[in-house]
């Protein structure tokens, strides 16, 4: 009986809440790197205005990409390309990308919820005052399945640009030059809000090429959480007796890359290890093992170990073929179930499999529901991307109230997308390769 109370409470508040938000009716106040010939060239974002985001940078570079949104997953970006400063044409990065769930099992066993999937994280958009998009637009979003589906358009889709402070910074070899550029990136995000929490869904593309994920949570701690005990919970309040109970929060992003407008791209890892100094040397010698993957994988992050997604026809100006590296952030690897065991998982695609666990789609009988029974060994001819972060929160006193936002999140970074820094000055142009220091 608690944990159905429970459930009616998270969908109930969040269907309060953005009944209010409805109500309140808030209002939106260089070194280019050539593609070869035989590479498909990426085209410009072909969906309706309405549904396309297009930003040029201050810096020079553009992004463009087309956004849908769904009752489940929420914001979903697709065609996402990237041009910097120089290059002829878009380049294709993402087909699309989206939150695949948000799993929330708490440290006393009692209650485990899957945010995306049960209780339909999109449908709690809320609107957003133009104090929290400074700078930008607030687009409407026409919510399918919305908690007060007497009014399904909400003002909660911000588009806007953020500095991040130094993207390079060199001194020159003679003389006092200094060559520095303060970065920009296009700043996507939504707040959705299941049950008393608010997360705020944030996806960065910078100038130079690298995209940040991000889910913050914030809003408020569950009132109907605070019946643990020392060990699974934390004392909220004055003394030692109503302790909050922890819990955490893994959350999936999916990711159909498509580099170079192509789904043929292949997943490589690369291990490094180190070893103590041989006879004769100074110090110790690290080597670095390319293994590529040709069949679905489940993989955790180890010291010296990354993935990244190489396109199969794009190469750039030096001929090296272009890819994306994944940066995982800082995370908390939940062992409770199976699907969050792993950091990341590749699968080959299929269009019924869009949800990390809980999968709702009807795949037919018998079909696994959950990402990491879908790595059955089948060869990748095109890879999707599974990152799972997890989050494990213990409260503390400052949590309340607001409760400040906690970030959890990664990247994928340009490796070889193009061949020089994509923002280098005029005067450093000609130093592709090992640079002239007069030797």
């Amino acid at each position: 009986m608690r944990v159905n109370h429970i459930s009616r409470t998270r969908k109930g508040a969040a269907f309060g809440l953005s009944l209010a938000a409805l109500a309140a009716g808030a209002t939106a106040g260089a070194g280019p790197a050539v593609a070869q010939p035989k590479a498909a060239p990426a085209p410009a974002a072909d969906c309706s205005a309405a549904y396309r985001i297009e930003q040029k940078l201050s810096t020079g570079t553009t992004w463009r990409m087309c956004w849908r949104y769904e009752a489940k997953s929420g914001l979903v970006l697709e065609k996402v390309t990237y041009q910097p400063p120089g290059e002829p044409k878009p380049i294709r990065v993402l087909t699309s990308a989206k939150l695949a769930q948000i799993h929330v099992p708490y440290d006393d066993g009692k209650n485990e919820y899957n945010d995306v999937t049960d209780y339909n994280f999109g449908s709690g958009l809320v609107n957003l005052a133009p104090a929290e998009c400074p700078g930008g637009t607030i687009k409407t979003v026409k919510v399918p399945e919305s908690f007060d589906p007497a009014h399904p358009n909400v003002k909660g889709l911000c588009t806007t640009t953020r500095s991040r402070g130094h993207a390079y910074r060199m001194q020159a070899d003679t003389g006092n030059k200094v060559y520095q550029a303060q970065g920009k990136d296009l700043l996507v995000y939504t707040v959705n809000k299941v049950g008393w929490y608010e997360y705020m869904t944030e996806w960065r593309f910078s100038d130079d090429g690298t995209v940040n994920m991000n889910v913050g949570a914030t809003g408020s701690l569950s009132p109907f959480d605070y019946d643990a005990g020392d060990g699974r919970g934390w004392p909220i309040g004055k003394g030692a007796k109503a302790y909050a109970t922890s819990h955490s929060h893994n959350v999936f992003w999916r990711l159909d890359f498509g580099l170079d407008a192509s789904s043929a791209n292949k997943i490589e890892q690369y291990d490094s290890v180190v070893s103590p100094p041989a006879s004769g040397q100074q110090g110790p010698t690290a080597k670095t093992k390319r293994t590529p993957v040709t069949k679905e994988l489940a993989g955790d992050a180890k010291n010296m170990r990354w993935w990244r997604v190489v396109s199969n026809i794009g190469k750039n100006k030096d001929g090296h073929p272009r890819s994306y590296e994944l940066v995982p952030g800082a995370t908390t690897k939940y062992s409770g179930r199976p699907f969050t065991k792993h950091d990341v998982y590749f699968t080959e695609y299929n269009k019924c499999e869009m949800y990390a666990n809980n999968n709702p789609l009807a795949c037919g009988a018998g079909h696994p529901k959950s990402v990491d029974k879908w790595v059955n060994g089948q060869t990748l001819k095109h890879p999707v991307t599974w990152v799972n972060v997890g989050f494990h929160h213990i409260a503390r006193d400052e949590d309340q109230q607001p409760m400040p936002v906690h970030w959890q999140g990664f990247s994928i970074v340009p490796r070889d997308v193009t061949a020089m820094n994509p923002l280098t000055p005029p005067a450093l142009a000609g130093q592709n390769g090992r640079p002239n220091n007069g030797s």
